[in-house]
């Protein structure tokens, strides 16, 4: 199937029937974590520090003692805390599946995140543990914008509590594209001026202002369609929020440590850090706080994580909902950058409420939106609020256990993308 070394080369950087077809074959596949999580608890410190990283004094996330007045019983984590964590509950791969796994079906392409879903079902709270399974449930062909082939590659990141019960889902969709075709598309031009002493002061007076419902309960009843939320700003974005935000969530990429630590990872898997400008080897993360690095890629200025986005939409929900309230979906696409320098406004408005099998739903456009007036990070959200008659019941996840939930997304793919097939 994968042809000799001359064909290799040969197809090197090109979207082939062949790539498809191998990435097909690990649908449904447990994916071994290369990496440990950044928390294998949830802790006092490591939640406070995640939430701090991202700019949220929730006292639901950083005091304990609130926790317990609270209907959770505890300090709870912060939504996308799932980032931090995840025991890797993929089975030790047979040779075969190791095979099987080996390489990257679409190596050569650009690779780019396009969309993130979640779904939320149960809280984790303090002392909790948290297991991890990853496996690509779908892959679909299809023209890019630019002219050429990709291939949508969706994956999904399925949590489970210390007790093993469905905590979260977290789903997200690849672009692979060929690279010249991409390259057609002309350099982001980044036109960037000092804040002037107006502007920071604007800024500052709506960090002031901002406000949480905390425990004050916020009722499906008083929800109005049109609703504006209070806005969250976010920036200016320096190079210092981006290691605060590091040190709440971990590396990700590269994996932990330092020095011998970082050398011993370094022998093994060398192109995660790519040389810099002295020919000192240094991780290829530096890009979001390095502009050297930034402009080697073609990049106007260092940038931001997908995720730190993500959890800001999750920091205005969670502050708008209150203590009661459930933050249950969220469904994001990264569509534009968002530079050092740069100021967020996050911002959502009420589209729809409905009850429905006893959940009372309240639908949200959100979005991200830099100083410039461009969304860099538009969404949608469901939340669940209490009526005066009852508090919010927890969502149901479709299936009971990690296996499960793999079925049902492979099914739900199926469902969705009948063809597989979008050439």
């Amino acid at each position: 199937m994968t042809g000799t070394g001359t064909e290799r080369a040969e197809t090197f950087g090109v979207l082939t029937d062949d790539a498809i077809e191998r990435s097909r074959c690990r649908l449904g596949i447990p994916i071994p974590q290369r990496n440990p999580p950044h928390n294998y608890e949830v802790t006092w410190d490591g939640v406070r520090h995640f939430a701090f990283g991202y700019g949220d004094d929730n006292p639901l996330y950083r005091d304990p003692d609130y926790g317990t007045t609270t209907r959770w019983g505890s300090l709870v984590a912060p939504p996308t805390f799932l980032y931090a964590m995840g025991e890797d509950a993929a089975p030790e791969p047979d040779p075969e599946t190791k095979a099987l796994l080996k390489g990257d079906p679409f190596a050569g392409l650009g690779s780019y995140q396009a969309v993130m879903e979640f779904e939320w079902w149960r809280p984790l709270r303090l002392g909790d543990r948290c297991r991890v399974l990853e496996t690509q449930v779908g892959v679909e062909r299809r023209l890019s914008r630019f002219g050429g082939r990709s291939a949508h590659v969706v994956k999904d990141y399925l949590y489970a509590d210390g007790r093993g019960e469905p905590h979260a889902l977290r789903r997200g969709t690849w672009i692979n594209a060929e690279r010249h075709t991409t390259k057609r598309r002309a350099r982001e031009r980044l036109v960037q001026e000092p804040y002037t002493a107006e502007q920071l002061a604007g800024i500052d007076a709506a960090y002031a202002a901002e406000t949480r419902r905390g425990a004050q309960p916020r009722y499906w009843e008083d929800v109005e369609i049109g609703e504006e939320l209070q806005p969250r700003v976010k920036g200016p974005l320096t190079t210092t929020d981006v290691v605060v935000w590091h040190l709440g969530w971990g590396m990700q990429l590269t994996p932990p440590g330092a020095f011998a630590i970082a050398a011993r990872i370094r022998r093994k898997a060398p192109g995660l850090y790519p040389p810099n400008p002295l020919n000192i080897p240094d991780t290829v993360q530096r890009l979001h706080w390095e502009p050297e690095r930034a402009r080697e890629l073609g990049l106007p200025n260092p940038y931001d994580y997908g995720g730190m986005r993500e959890t800001w939409l999750c920091h205005l929900l969670t502050d708008w909902i209150g203590d009661d309230g459930w933050l249950w979906r969220l469904r994001c696409e990264h569509r534009r950058f968002n530079y050092l320098g740069d100021t967020t406004w996050v911002r959502g408005t009420v589209v729809d409420k409905r009850q429905a099998d006893g959940r009372d739903e309240v639908h949200i456009e959100v979005r991200c939106e830099n100083q410039r007036g461009e969304v860099t990070t538009p969404g949608t959200a469901v939340v669940l609020l209490p009526t005066r008659g009852r508090a919010v019941d927890l969502p149901a996840p479709p299936a009971a256990d990690l296996e499960g939930l793999v079925a049902h997304e492979l099914a739900r793919f199926a469902v969705a993308n009948p063809s597989h097939d979008n050439s």
